[in-house]
């Protein structure tokens, strides 16, 4: 079951995603919306969630993330979707995200290759925008983007 994110899950989430090779930059900023899954045992499993944009009519999509041994069974549609649905029943028009090397997964989800600056432009105030911007990653990501419609 998805949970919300407390600051008390932050630690856990930052090993998981590090472990998924994902950012961890503004995991406790105010406009990130993130889920955790735990197992029985209490570790985490599965990660998704998104950063708004000032306008809140754009997000960027961020840690969405499967344990190893629960990949290739459907996890990471559902995570990823959940985190669609609740961006765009937040009022959100326009899903963006960074990825260099799933870019086949999210296209499976609707997304398109989109213009770096487009995303960089509508997404500046974001912790992973301004991280990416400042370090000179911006220049080597992948940008890629879908319109959003509420599941009313």
């Amino acid at each position: 079951m998805l949970v919300p994110v407390r600051a008390a899950d932050v630690p856990d989430l930052a090993r998981f995603l590090r472990d998924a090779d994902l950012t961890v930059a503004g995991l406790d900023a105010p406009g990130l919306r993130c889920w955790i899954e735990r197992d029985d045992d209490g570790a985490v499993v599965g990660s998704t969630g998104y950063e708004a944009g000032d306008d809140g009519a754009h997000v960027l999509v961020r840690s969405v993330a499967v344990a190893p041994d629960r990949r290739a069974r459907g996890h990471g549609t559902r995570l990823a979707r959940f985190a669609l649905d609740r961006a765009a029943e937040s009022g959100a028009i326009t899903a963006w995200l960074f990825s260099r090397r799933s870019g086949p997964f999210w296209q499976g989800l609707g997304f398109a290759p989109a213009d770096l600056a487009d995303l960089a432009g509508a997404l500046a105030t974001t912790q992973q925008v301004q991280l990416f911007a400042r370090t000179g990653q911006l220049d080597v990501e992948r940008a890629w983007s879908r319109p959003l419609v509420p599941t009313c």
